[in-house]
């Protein structure tokens, strides 16, 4: 492994075609924190891939101060950087992500949105530490079954893509207490999203739900009242039930399956 030092050796001598910079992260705890970036840059600097000593990595020309240009491929090489516990990847030009994803074994946030991704590798399963997976602004026409293997995810981002069906073990992520599923092509629900009692914020907005499962109201823990941020059902043409007896939350909607 080549010490950090020889690396801003090394750096430093193409530093009018790129510069890093290796930080400690007071946002994440202290962690080790490199932040990309380059006007000239036209491809990732394998020599980062070296740094097994890196925490979080920012990849992304959205985040500032990063990479100004829009990266089409992750090097397989991602792999090696194993105490990696944030990879931010959004707002690039990413079809697909090696199974070299599935080394990462340290993840515990992942971004990916805003990308044209469609489908995700098998190893995405084996991500067993994260709890925060970012996939906004995609291609995907259901909801990656693998991601159902990560049992420890609490935060779920799958806004605006074209997500037609949601797979029946969802109900695996037990500790999910957000999911964004807003902006979608959703036309039912599996009976099994009503085990996922850990979730307090729910988007299913602007989709082409017609009906609610037969006990959702067995969601309890989703925060309604008047946070209408939190669950979100609007423009879906629903009739059972209605939209206006789902604004009243869990409880109406049990009710109204109840007597209905």
């Amino acid at each position: 492994m080549k010490s950090s030092q020889s690396l801003l050796s090394l750096i430093s001598s193409r530093d009018n075609f790129w510069k890093y910079r290796m930080e400690r992260d007071p946002e994440e705890g202290g962690k080790r924190r490199l932040k990309l970036q380059g006007k000239e840059l036209l491809s990732v600097p394998l020599e980062i891939f070296d740094l097994e000593e890196l925490q979080v990595l920012e990849m992304s020309p959205e985040r500032e101060s990063c990479l100004t240009y829009r990266m089409d491929l992750v090097p397989r090489e991602i792999g090696q950087l194993r105490n990696l516990s944030v990879l931010n990847l959004d707002t690039n030009e990413l079809r697909s992500i090696p199974v070299e994803i599935g080394d990462l074994q340290n993840l515990e946030r992942l971004t990916l949105s805003n990308n044209y991704l469609s489908a995700l590798p098998e190893e995405i399963g084996q991500l067993r530490k994260l709890t925060s997976l970012h996939l906004a602004n995609n291609s995907f026409r259901e909801l990656p079954v693998q991601i159902c293997l990560l049992r420890k995810l609490v935060f779920l981002d799958v806004t605006d893509n074209k997500v037609k069906k949601i797979p029946e073990r969802i109900e695996d992520l037990t500790q999910l207490e957000t999911l964004l599923l807003f902006f979608n092509r959703l036309e039912s629900l599996p009976e099994s999203f009503c085990n996922l009692r850990s979730l307090r914020t729910l988007w299913l907005g602007r989709n082409r739900l017609k009906a609610l499962p037969v006990n959702f109201g067995n969601l309890v823990n989703l925060e309604w009242g008047h946070n209408q941020c939190s669950s979100n059902f609007d423009e879906n043409p629903l009739e059972r039930p209605p939209t206006e007896i789902c604004k009243g939350g869990p409880k109406e909607i049990e009710l109204y399956f109840a007597t209905g």
